[in-house]
């Protein structure tokens, strides 16, 4: 779910918010715009398009360590963006494909490696994205961002939280609710 990779990405950014709070704002923008950017390529090939599972990772670390050597709120929200679209991007590996019904048709495909040219497979750790293990994920996850985030983070954090619970609850029937060209 889009939520999880957000909490995630909150989350993984949390220590620095807590270490430098006057950086939390920028953080936590570039954490939530990362977390969720990589799935804008529902529309093309999604997981191909805009995922970059092993690309992204030097990428993160060049804008980790330009945040380092010079610590501003861009500079802190790219860094942010780039670690949590990458984080995105590895971990959808960890579920199963981008296939709309995997539990009545599971591909091969997790997520495109753009240095090999290859598919990598899923690992189907978690079923499909909204399986209740992916419920459980998320709560879980969103935990550390609530107890570090205020104001209207805190809010956000509470608002995909439940987002992702209705999601949960939803998600095998939205499949037939699907209008053909999604599919």
């Amino acid at each position: 779910m889009a939520t999880t990779h957000a909490f995630a990405a909150l989350t993984v950014v949390a220590p620095v918010a807590y270490a430098a709070p006057e950086l939390a704002a920028p953080l936590a923008v570039g954490a939530i715009v990362g977390g969720i950017a990589p799935d804008f390529d529902l529309v093309l090939e999604h997981r191909r398009s805009f995922h970059f599972p092993v690309v992204g990772g030097p990428i993160a670390g060049l804008a980790v360590a330009l945040a380092a050597l010079a610590p501003s709120s861009v500079t802190v929200s790219l860094a942010a963006a780039a670690v949590a679209a990458w984080l995105h991007a590895a971990s959808d590996a960890l579920g199963d494909g981008p296939e709309m019904d995997p539990w009545t048709d599971p591909g091969d495909r997790a997520v495109y490696d753009h240095v090999r040219g290859r598919w990598l497979r899923p690992r189907r750790w978690i079923r499909y994205d909204g399986a209740p293990e992916d419920g459980v994920v998320a709560v879980a996850l969103a935990v550390p961002p609530l107890l570090l985030f205020e104001g209207w983070i805190a809010g956000l954090v509470v608002g995909g939280v439940v987002v992702s619970l209705v999601y949960v609850l939803l998600r095998r029937r939205l499949v037939a609710w699907t209008p053909d060209w999604l599919e």
